[in-house]
C-alpha cells in the first residue's frame, strides 16, 4: 500500500480558450474540474497504473465534497480530515493554440491546532501500516513549516518510507529529517542547496550532495531531458523520447508514482527511474489538468533511455 498526504488540496477548475486576447471577453471551448493537489494527483496516477493507494489530507466545504466525489468516480480511495473551512480553488486557464497555461492558485484555508492534530494522529496510527508514505505539495495557513520535518521522524521511526516532494522552506527543512525519498526540479533544487543548477555536471553535483545529507534516493527533474537520480551506490541519467508536449501540469507528480510504484514492487533503481521517466512524459501528452494515461506510459516506457555516469 502506497499512501498520500496533501495538506493543501485544491479543486482545479481548467478552462481552455482559443487564441486568449487579454482585455477582452473570451469564450472558453472546454471546461472541466478535477481533483488537485500533488499527493492526490500521485495517488490519481498510481490507481490509473494499476497500484494500491489511500489518500490522505484535509477536506472542507462544497469544494471538498466535489474532490471525494471525484476520486471516488476514480476508484481512489480516501480517508481525509475534515476542516471547518473551505478547501481552495484554484483556475487554470489553457490557450489551445498555443499551449500556453495561466494558473491562479489560492493559499488555502487557516487550519486549527485542533484539526492538524488529527491529521497527524491519523496518518501515524494507520493500521495496517503502508510500505511507502508520499508527502507532496505546499502547506496550507496554520500548519507549521516544519510539519514535514516532524511526519517524516514520525513515520520513519515506524518503518514507513517516506516521499518528499516539496518545495522551498517545506524542502528545506523536511531534507533535516533525512527522507527516503525526493524529487526536487532544478529550480527547487537550487534553492534547497543554495547553488545554480546550469549544467549536467551540475545536476549530478547536486544529487550526490542531497544524498550525502542522508536521503536514500535523489532525483532532480529536468522537465523535457529527465532526470537524473541517484542513491548511494549510482547516478543515472533517465532521458525520454522526444513527444510534443500539451501540457506540464502534473507530469512531476506523475514521476513520483511511477517511481514510487516500481519501488513498492521490489524493481530496480533503474526500472523505477525508467517508470518514473514514462509517467512524467505520458503527462505532457494530455491537456489542461489531465493526467497520464495507461497506455501511453506503456507505450513510452521501452522508448526511455538510461545511463550510468559516474559516481
Amino acid at each position: 500500500m502506497i499512501a498520500t498526504v496533501t495538506l493543501n488540496p485544491s479543486l482545479d477548475q481548467h478552462v481552455g480558450v482559443e487564441n486568449l486576447v487579454l482585455d477582452d471577453t473570451n469564450r472558453w471551448v472546454s471546461f472541466k474540474r478535477q481533483p488537485g493537489g500533488k499527493g492526490i494527483n500521485v495517488s490519481r496516477v498510481l490507481k490509473e497504473l494499476g497500484g494500491d493507494t489511500i489518500a490522505y489530507g484535509f477536506i472542507g466545504g462544497h469544494a471538498g465534497d466535489e474532490i471525494k466525489n471525484l476520486l471516488k468516480e476514480d476508484s481512489v480511495h480516501t480517508d481525509f480530515t475534515h476542516i471547518k473551512e473551505e478547501i481552495r480553488s484554484n483556475f487554470i486557464i489553457t490557450d489551445l493554440k498555443t499551449h500556453r497555461q495561466t494558473r491562479i492558485s489560492a493559499p488555502g484555508p487557516q487550519i486549527t491546532a485542533g484539526e492538524l492534530k488529527k491529521l497527524v494522529d491519523k496518518i501515524t496510527t494507520i493500521k495496517p501500516r503502508p510500505s511507502y508514505m508520499v508527502l507532496a505539495g505546499s502547506v496550507p495557513p496554520g500548519v507549521p513549516y516544519y510539519i514535514y520535518r516532524e511526519l517524516i521522524e514520525k513515520l520513519k521511526s515506524q518503518g514507513i518510507i517516506a516521499v518528499l516532494d516539496a518545495a522551498d522552506m517545506w524542502l528545506i527543512e523536511g531534507l533535516l529529517a533525512s527522507p527516503d525519498i525526493i524529487k526536487p526540479n532544478v529550480r527547487e533544487a537550487q534553492t534547497l542547496l543554495g547553488v545554480e543548477l546550469k549544467t549536467e555536471e551540475d545536476i549530478v553535483y547536486g544529487v550526490k550532495t542531497i544524498i550525502s545529507r542522508g536521503v536514500g534516493i535523489a532525483a532532480i527533474s529536468r522537465g523535457r531531458d529527465g532526470m537524473i537520480i541517484a542513491d548511494r551506490s549510482m547516478v543515472l541519467k533517465v532521458v525520454p523520447p522526444d513527444v510534443t508536449v500539451m501540457s506540464t501540469v502534473g507530469a512531476g507528480d506523475s514521476a513520483v508514482a511511477g517511481l514510487v510504484l516500481k519501488l513498492s514492487q521490489g524493481g530496480s533503481l533503474e526500472e523505477a527511474s525508467r517508470l518514473a521517466v514514462a509517467a512524467g512524459t505520458a503527462a505532457t501528452l494530455t491537456s489542461g489538468t489531465e493526467l497520464c494515461h495507461k497506455q501511453d506510459v506503456e507505450r513510452l516506457l521501452p522508448l526511455v533511455t538510461i545511463e550510468k555516469l559516474p559516481f
